[in-house]
């Protein structure tokens, strides 16, 4: 009985130590894992969303006492920190707003919440790179960001096109980034859609008229989505939506077929200044500029932009790429800025016409 008795102690010693090894021999490596989790956790939540961190005027007597500026929000700057070594960044085609500054670490807005409204504030994000802090906030519309630096803090305000401009325009260069578009003899719509773009940007910039915002959905090689394009046209209850493309047959092959045509939503309600209006204006001023064919107005709702659009749009086809010469002319920097005129003298007779 004895000899039994040691025997299963012997061999509940045995496994002991066995699991003793092998709980020695892993734990370092579980611990590590366990603390690599914790760190990857924390930082999803230090990139995650800090609309917690926005104080909201409270019947608390502190928060009242700092709640006492006309300004929308109050960002605590980290100490030393100048206006020059802020960067702002409004990005209207995705309603976001970027501030960039040195000194602050991950645990920031937990010392330092930003205090004010939050109105119009969909959300607001931070992250914290090498002591680099990003906050980031997504708004409900577009506004223009009106920032005021006093004492070691920087106040936002965002204003209401509106209450700037008299009236907002909004212009989308078809395509861009892996979208090129018809690409007929070298050329890619993209490019030409863009170079037209700018130089309507720049005829804008020469005859400057504080009554009148412009915004655009691009104006490098890059491809915002549909939803952004028409976004921006929606969120900034812009008065005049329009987007410039370049048209081309079916087939892609070179053809006689020329001229300038423009799109419209033929599924809205005639107001007597809607898309099919501005459609038409579009059609007959970029075509009389160019001395093109006037192919005249097209329904266009099947098109993602012009049907989502709350606003008048038009999509202007400028020419057929598939034409030899078209093409040949919408390559030339002479006719893009031709083209451009046209655009702005419709944009400036739809507004006289009472757009």
């Amino acid at each position: 009985m004895e000899q039994r008795v040691i025997k299963i102690a012997a061999i509940f010693m045995v496994l002991f130590m066995a699991v003793t090894c092998v709980v020695l021999f892993y734990l370092p490596g579980f611990h590590e894992k366990m603390v690599a989790a914790q760190e990857q956790t924390m930082s999803q939540e230090d990139a995650g969303t800090h609309m917690d961190m926005v104080e909201i005027g409270s019947t608390d007597g502190a928060a009242e006492e700092e709640i006492t500026f006309s300004q929308q929000l109050r960002i605590t700057l980290p100490d030393g920190v100048t206006q020059e070594q802020v960067s702002i960044q409004d990005q209207y085609v995705t309603q976001t707003v970027d501030i960039m500054f040195p000194g602050a670490g991950t645990d920031y807005l937990y010392h330092s919440p930003i205090i004010g409204r939050s109105d119009h504030i969909d959300n607001l994000t931070f992250e914290s790179e090498g002591g680099q802090g990003v906050i980031e906030i997504t708004l409900d519309k577009v506004f223009e960001v009106q920032p005021t630096f006093l004492d070691g803090y920087l106040y936002l305000d965002f204003i209401p096109l509106h209450d700037i401009y008299d009236k907002v325009v909004v212009i989308d260069a078809g395509h861009g980034g892996n979208m090129p578009g018809a690409t007929i003899g070298g050329q890619c719509e993209k490019d030409i859609d863009l170079a037209i773009v700018l130089q309507l940007k720049q005829i804008f910039e020469e005859n400057p008229d504080s009554r009148i915002g412009v915004y655009y959905t691009r104006v490098d090689d890059t491809n915002p989505s549909f939803e952004d394009r028409v976004g921006l046209a929606n969120k900034s209850d812009a008065d005049l939506f329009i987007s410039v493309h370049n048209n081309s047959t079916v087939s892609g092959k070179t053809s006689s077929v020329n001229g300038t045509a423009v799109m419209y939503d033929e599924l809205k309600e005639d107001n007597g200044h809607g898309t099919k209006e501005l459609a038409q204006i579009c059609v007959d001023e970029v075509s009389g500029a160019l001395g093109s064919r006037n192919r005249g107005i097209i329904n266009g709702n099947e098109i993602y932009i012009i049907r989502n659009s709350e606003v008048p749009v038009a999509l202007i086809e400028v020419g057929f790429m598939t034409n030899a010469t078209e093409l040949q002319n919408l390559s030339s920097p002479e006719y893009q800025r031709q083209t451009a005129q046209g655009i702005y003298n419709a944009i400036m007779r739809a507004f006289q016409e009472g757009f």
